[in-house]
């Protein structure tokens, strides 16, 4: 998408949800002490997988943690609780005028805005880490970070080498993904044409890339089973980074994001472009808040000013919530829709 050349009128706050990586042992554990409705979260989704798998988030091991069948559904877990935390706090529903998510952190936006309850987002999140896995490792590839280099640049690299890309994040920060050697090639690639770095990731697949076909496949039949509502809320697509404002559209972006490019750096300038003003993080970490500053502050937003805010733990959702208290979280109907 283009990003449009006016910005619409009006304050308006966006929640967002990040995905895997961002898991660490102890992550939610304040909350689950302190708030009874992230616990809530917690031992629902214990009930559902029918595995301690609190008890892991809380305790570890880290190295069972890190596995992808493991962390997707525990930063699902996470971040759901840090939501349901501040919806407590402020002692009414939340409203906000858009969300969106980060590949796994799709399906918790999903959640949010009612398109999914809890028991089929939890349940599709572990049936879609598992045929991952399994992809992997049918398929084994690697993904990349390349920073310094635009977006076009990269887009050239890939076409040459065989590599994909696989999340643009910024305006100077694309991840590639694929096979191997093709990654590997492109790195060199990238490299030689500018980039100040190449990082390879801690990944043990090609994620969003055409290596995790045979996920996709296994996952589309998953989605026909879960209950699929309208949005009360636009959802900002990883895949088109356009509004999803009915549940056969978020059927096909979920049945389709899993081997196409995450275009959050679009999805951001939808949401500015659209009045969003302010974001909230909710869960581990603050990549995607960090994201966010850096596509904002691109000298084509020189005029913008948001507020990045983080929820993951109780000082943070009463910071949150005191934001709201002032009025600043009340969002009015969505332009984005």
């Amino acid at each position: 998408m283009e990003r449009t050349t006016e910005k619409q009128e009006g304050s308006k706050t966006a929640y967002v949800f990040p995905g895997q990586g961002s898991q660490f042992v102890g992550m939610g554990l304040e909350l689950y002490q302190t708030s009874s409705a992230a616990r809530d979260v917690f031992d629902q989704v214990d009930d559902i997988l029918s595995i301690p798998l609190t008890d892991m988030i809380f305790h570890g091991p880290e190295d069972d943690l890190k596995k992808t069948v493991y962390s997707q559904p525990a930063i699902m877990a996470t971040s759901l609780a840090c939501y349901k935390a501040l919806e407590e706090l402020e002692g009414h529903a939340l409203h906000p005028a858009a969300v969106a998510g980060h590949s796994l952190g799709e399906y918790s936006s999903l959640v949010v805005a009612g398109v999914l309850d809890l028991e089929d987002g939890v349940r599709l999140v572990r049936e879609r880490a598992k045929l991952m896995q399994e992809a992997a490792e049918m398929r084994p590839g690697s993904m990349a970070a390349i920073i310094g280099l635009d977006e076009e640049t990269v887009e050239e690299v890939c076409s040459e080498t065989g590599a994909e890309m696989a999340n643009v994040n910024g305006s100077d920060q694309i991840v590639i993904s694929g096979d191997k050697l093709c990654v590997a090639r492109a790195v060199d690639m990238c490299s030689i044409r500018g980039a100040r770095k190449a990082i390879a990731l801690a990944v043990n697949g090609a994620f969003h890339s055409s290596l995790m076909s045979p996920a996709q496949e296994g996952l589309a039949s998953a989605i026909d089973d879960a209950r699929f509502r309208d949005p009360a809320v636009p959802v900002i697509a990883n895949s088109t980074s356009s509004p999803i404002t009915s549940a056969d559209q978020a059927r096909a972006e979920l049945k389709t994001q899993l081997c196409n490019c995450v275009k959050w750096k679009q999805s951001v300038w939808r949401m500015v472009d659209g009045g969003v003003s302010s974001f909230i993080e909710f869960g581990p970490g603050r990549v995607l808040g960090g994201l966010i500053k850096r596509i904002v502050a691109n000298p084509s937003y020189k005029d913008n000013h948001v507020a990045v805010m983080n929820v993951a733990d109780p000082s943070t959702a009463r910071k949150a919530a005191e934001y709201g208290l002032n009025g600043a979280l009340a969002a009015g109907p969505s332009p984005l829709s």
